[in-house]
């Protein structure tokens, strides 16, 4: 089964060059090591929330933009030999220092329970984090993969939920903060990929609507409330 390594960050807005230096350096360690696919997305619709919020959920500061991410393995075990290689692959010294508060970035390994659409060349992607009740998980993994084809529908080219396998807690911040989850439920890692902004606020307005309706027969197995969300542009992708 495919493993996913999701992460989100806050990185300074005007290291955002120095930033994606860094993660093209890092992409040719990541791929070295068996990734698949890596992406990061810049924050670019990422609105402020009532209980949660992106910003919150990576202490962001007011001079900080958001950053939602992701690398693709084959299965598990190629991330898990990745990362005990990672810390002592002379590779990773040369890509230097990081340019944001790595203490702040969440991160975790997630399974896919749905991934639905063809893919392709992705310029924008909404990202999605939520807690939900664990016995709830076979309604969720229901929830959504009705749901996915309303965004395929209207432009998506992929559609991916993914289901916390792997993910620790932090000392500063983690997924389950960043969503104030329960004892009894598991984060999920989701995200939407678009060809643009342009087709997903197109799209958008049409999905909610009809989402209304919809979720009348299949309602969101969770507390959506506690969900953070928002828009990204793809500022760096690559595959194997």
């Amino acid at each position: 089964m495919p493993f996913i390594e999701g992460f989100v960050t806050a990185i300074p807005t005007a290291n955002r060059e120095s930033f994606l230096d860094h993660a093209r350096q890092a992409v040719r360690v990541f791929q070295r090591l068996g990734a698949s696919r890596i992406v990061d997305a810049w924050g670019d619709d990422v609105p402020k929330g009532v209980t949660t919020d992106f910003y919150r959920a990576v202490e962001a500061r007011e001079d900080e933009t958001i950053v939602f991410g992701w690398i693709e393995y084959a299965d598990r075990a190629t991330r898990d030999a990745a990362s005990e290689k990672m810390m002592n692959d002379p590779g990773m010294a040369e890509i230097g220092e990081m340019p944001f508060d790595g203490k702040r970035m969440i991160f975790g390994g997630f399974e896919p329970v749905v991934d639905q659409g063809k893919g392709g060349k992705a310029g924008y992607v909404e990202g999605f984090v939520g807690a939900v009740p664990t016995a709830n998980k076979e309604k969720f993994i229901s929830h959504a993969a009705e749901v996915a084809p309303l965004f395929l529908r209207e432009g998506a080219l992929r559609v991916v939920e993914g289901w916390a396998a792997d993910v620790p807690k932090g000392k500063v911040t983690d997924f389950y903060r960043a969503v104030k989850a329960e004892e009894d439920e598991t984060v999920f890692f989701s995200w939407v990929e678009w060809p643009d902004r342009a087709t997903r606020d197109a799209g958008q307005e049409k999905i909610f609507a009809e989402m209304q309706t919809h979720m009348k027969d299949n309602p969101m197995p969770f507390d959506g409330r506690r969900m953070i969300f928002g828009g990204f542009k793809v500022i760096n992708e690559a595959d194997a």
